[in-house]
């Protein structure tokens, strides 16, 4: 399966608050990150809490600056994250 965001990829994360479980943190929503590598594939934890099975999906270790998710801080942070949570960020958008 390729990769739909290799590493170096600028992406944006989703901003919608689903109801129920989801693995993307609120501190994370919304938030420009950079793909730092492929962490494999795995059924969308989402869907699972629901009982629903899932065909496995990309999942990603994403760097964020600290300052883009908490307002503060001069280092970075790693989160992973479902391929299903991201897009690509526009090329001229900076972490926030």
């Amino acid at each position: 399966m390729a990769d739909r965001f290799p590493p170096g990829t600028r992406v944006r994360t989703r901003t919608g608050d689903p109801d129920g479980h989801t693995r993307l943190p609120r501190y994370a929503r919304g938030a420009v990150g950079t793909v730092v590598e492929r962490a494999g594939t795995h059924p969308l934890a989402d869907e699972r809490a629901r009982g629903r099975a899932t065909d496995p999906r990309g999942v990603y270790h994403v760097r964020f600056p600290a300052a883009a998710l908490f307002g503060a801080g001069d280092h970075s942070v790693v989160v992973e994250l479902w391929e299903d949570y991201l897009h690509e960020a526009d090329p001229e958008e900076v972490p926030s």
